[in-house]
């Protein structure tokens, strides 16, 4: 669909250029605000819980909901309680988001707040006793205090929009012109940065990836990670049925989604052996209405995310009402991919384990130390 927000905006040239004005008033309110918080005129709260904020520079999507899953399960595996904080972007009045269900599927046990607010929303998780908080999409949200900052830059997409045009370079603006919310030299509040879908792109542009940020944040640890399938998930009436992703080799298949960035999953899939058919790309946290994917999964398979799965099959009454119910595809299949770190796993792993004791697990060692000494 060629008139998605950021289709327009990776061309040059034409009326889109007239944006560049408001981006130069939007790049000196960010660098302002940023100067404000650096100098303490604005303030940070501490919640009195670790926190660990996984975000970016451009708006879109960059891999931060497997990033928080990847966080979680490290913690996890070091004994701490993880709880998240969202913004909620994208929900109904009172329901979850896309990115809430999905992760509810994934860490069943991991409690997740949406909020505006994510102040608020930190301190009732530090309240329930939380050792841990991770702030999706938190990279601008500086009114609440963080121990590690992670910035994720998708190699796919590095400054948010797809590049196009003949000399194959994407548009780096600011919003509304470009996508990018904060400049570059931001990078330097970064504890580190990872490079996303680093699998997806030429060696040669890892490294100019890893230069641009040693360029504006000298010394910043860098990490690259890539996102891997891991399983495909046959939905219909009957239920669900897990099988290998093997099992798109050689199939046809319609694609549809409503991602941040539709290319990269169009990407995998073809790497995967599967034979596209069409693709249906929606905007990103699209509300599935009713049209939308009529004539989907009737002749072959209609294959879509996790993230847009959750949306369409999870329970959202306020997008019904807004919307109407979409039709399920009556053969949907789901491709589930996970993030894996190909390098600087160490970095991570160091960060995670430089976290502070939580208040809640000084309690618990009290406790222990006064049954057992």
């Amino acid at each position: 669909m060629d008139q998605r927000p950021d289709l327009l905006l990776a061309k040059r040239g034409g009326w889109i250029e007239i944006l560049r004005v408001p981006a130069l008033l939007f790049g000196g309110v960010a660098r302002a605000r940023g100067a404000f918080y650096a100098r303490g005129l604005l303030p940070s709260y501490d919640v009195g819980v670790p926190v660990i904020s996984v975000g970016n520079l451009s708006a879109g999507g960059t891999g931060k909901t497997p990033m928080i899953v990847w966080l979680a399960k490290e913690l996890a595996s070091r004994k701490r309680k993880v709880g998240i904080v969202s913004r909620g972007y994208g929900s109904a009045a009172g329901a979850p988001n896309d990115e809430a269900l999905m992760l509810s599927e994934i860490l069943p046990d991991v409690p997740h707040l949406q909020n505006p607010d994510r102040v608020a929303a930190a301190t009732e998780l530090g309240e329930r006793g939380i050792d841990v908080v991770l702030v999706d999409d938190g990279f601008q949200h500086r009114r609440l205090a963080r121990d590690v900052d992670l910035v994720l830059m998708d190699a796919t997409r590095p400054f948010g929009l797809p590049a196009m045009g003949d000399n194959g370079k994407p548009v780096q603006a600011m919003l509304p012109r470009g996508l990018m919310r904060e400049p570059l030299s931001a990078l330097k509040r970064a504890d580190a940065v990872v490079i996303t879908r680093a699998d997806a792109v030429p060696e040669e542009t890892v490294r100019e990836l890893e230069a641009l940020v040693q360029r504006h944040a000298p010394g910043c640890p860098v990490a690259l990670a890539a996102h891997a399938p891991v399983r495909l998930r046959s939905v219909s009436s009957g239920g669900e049925r897990v099988r290998p992703v093997e099992d798109l080799a050689g199939l046809e298949v319609d694609l549809f989604s409503g991602i941040g960035n539709p290319a990269a999953f169009e990407r995998t899939a073809s790497k995967l052996g599967a034979i596209i058919h069409s693709h249906r790309a929606f905007g990103d946290h699209h509300a599935f209405a009713p049209g939308d994917l009529d004539g989907l999964g009737v002749d072959r398979p209609a294959l879509t995310t996790a993230k847009d799965a959750a949306r369409l099959l999870g329970a959202n009454p306020g997008a019904e009402e807004d919307h109407g119910v979409c039709e399920v595809p009556p053969d949907l299949c789901v491709l589930d991919v996970e993030l894996i770190v190909a390098r600087g796993r160490s970095i991570l792993e160091a960060l995670v384990d430089s976290l502070p004791e939580s208040r809640a697990q000084r309690e618990r060692a009290a406790i222990h130390e006064g049954l057992h000494g």
